[in-house]
């Protein structure tokens, strides 16, 4: 770590949520303890990391001193009372403006907040501030830098979330994934990070760049505090036609769950694994051996390299058309990045979508299939560690792509360090909508990993 982390003596990274919950019940602290001494570091530190889109310190501080007043005239408290929580500036919030991470949308002020905000509002969280995305949650860098060395980078597209997160600024943050947009922040940031099954968490009043593809995920500091996140965020919600009407995962019961049985997991030796870095090969097969007696190994189907190419098309393709939508495509404040990668995905067909389509549904059922005998996949988060700030690029996506496409929970989990001692994550991928089951994997992981 360099002097970037916050300093020891902030108690912003030495205590969990639900140690700071207990903290508030006791009286021994609160929310707008907790939140001003986060201002004070943000205050220090934010100018170097850059974290942070939007902050406004009374607005956080007020909302505090309500989740305060709530607690001591004894009325009904929710999961996250008083704690503060980084938003990815994609998500509609309406006391603060959201601006996609683009000049087109500079001050652009919603009438509502999105679905989450109100899920987030009901738990009694504080909204802290709008977190750093990249240039519509696409391609291009933001300003954003690495709290573990700022020469280099946080990841994207949700690089503000990770990097407040590891920075000890928040203790959660929300972002999205539409193609490696969470779980590759968390491996270059050091922090764990979820994606959901697609549908479990609405997606009303968040950009929309895929329709079938884009997720709402999280960030935090541990496992437990990373399920109570989500299972705040989920549920069904009629305005998102991808949200199923039926129980959602119970995450949190899962994470505390013992395992039935020991799991079996699956490592996969992927199509891309050739981009894979040395050192991240000689970890993870330390990592395979480790594990020996529950882990199998087995060479990908080669129809994963045709779902790489299946999530390339749909994304291009329904992305284009959302640009076409906002007109951005006219307007001269859109960066180079995203005006040479119009030329491409506009050539996309409306028959190569559909083909597509049918590929990404094929999937889901392959897996659902799959997973009938395995309780997990174990892959890398990343190909490598964070690439260099100055090269101009959030990193590899690709070992997201599959699972992304398919619609399967995945989580990252800080485990590996690379050379210049920065992070590199393993992801644990699980069968759709029994996210609960993969926190419960992950715990037996990191048990059986700590004896």
């Amino acid at each position: 770590m360099t002097t970037n982390q916050p300093d020891e003596d902030s108690n912003q990274t030495t205590q969990s949520v639900s140690e700071y919950l207990e903290l508030f019940e006791q009286g021994s602290s609160d929310s707008e303890t907790l939140i001003q001494a986060s201002l004070n570091i943000i205050d220090r530190t934010d100018d170097e990391i850059k974290a942070w889109a939007t902050l406004d310190h009374e607005f956080a501080l007020n909302q505090a001193r309500n989740r305060d007043d709530l607690r001591k005239r004894g009325m009904p408290t929710g999961a996250l009372h008083g704690i503060p929580v980084g938003i990815k500036d994609i998500i509609d919030t309406s006391e603060l403006p959201t601006e996609f991470g683009s000049e087109f949308f500079r001050g652009r002020k919603p009438q509502h907040d999105a679905a989450v905000i109100e899920r987030l509002k009901e738990a009694g969280a504080v909204i802290m501030g709008k977190t750093v995305t990249t240039e519509l949650a696409y391609k291009h860098p933001s300003i954003t830098r690495n709290p573990w060395n700022i020469d280099y980078s946080p990841g994207g597209s949700s690089s503000g979330s990770a990097a407040a997160v590891a920075m000890g600024y928040v203790p959660l943050a929300i972002g999205s994934q539409t193609h490696g947009s969470v779980i590759r922040p968390a491996s270059h940031c050091g922090v764990y990070g979820f994606k959901p099954s697609r549908g479990m968490i609405s997606r009303r009043g968040v950009l929309q760049t895929s329709y079938h593809l884009d997720q709402i995920g999280g960030f935090a500091t541990n496992l437990h505090d990373l399920a109570l996140l989500i299972d705040t965020l989920s549920g069904y919600d009629a305005s998102d036609s991808m949200c199923p009407l039926r129980p959602q995962p119970a995450c949190l019961q899962g994470y505390r769950s013992e395992v039935p049985i020991e799991p079996t997991l699956l490592w996969f030796d992927l199509p891309y694994a050739s981009r894979y870095s040395d050192e991240l090969v000689e970890g993870c097969e330390e990592l395979i051996a480790d594990l020996d007696g529950y882990i199998e190994r087995a060479e990908a189907p080669r129809s994963f390299t045709g779902l790489i190419e299946s999530h390339r098309i749909i994304y291009g393709y329904e992305l284009y058309r959302t640009l076409v939508d906002f007109k951005i495509l006219e307007s001269k404040l859109s960066s180079q990045t995203l005006t040479e990668s119009v030329k491409t995905i506009s050539t996309i067909t409306t028959d190569q979508y559909e083909n597509a389509l049918e590929a990404m549904h094929a999937s889901e059922e392959w897996f659902t299939r799959f997973f009938y005998d395995y309780d997990a996949i174990l892959t890398p988060s990343a190909p490598d560690i964070a690439p260099s700030f100055n090269k101009a690029t959030t990193g590899d996506p690709c070992c997201s792509t599959i699972w992304t496409l398919a619609g399967l929970p995945t989580l990252s989990i800080p485990m590996l360090i690379g050379r210049d001692d920065m992070p590199i994550g393993i992801q644990l991928i699980g069968a759709r909508e029994q996210d609960h089951r993969l926190f419960r994997t992950a715990r037996w992981l990191l048990d059986y990993l700590s004896r």
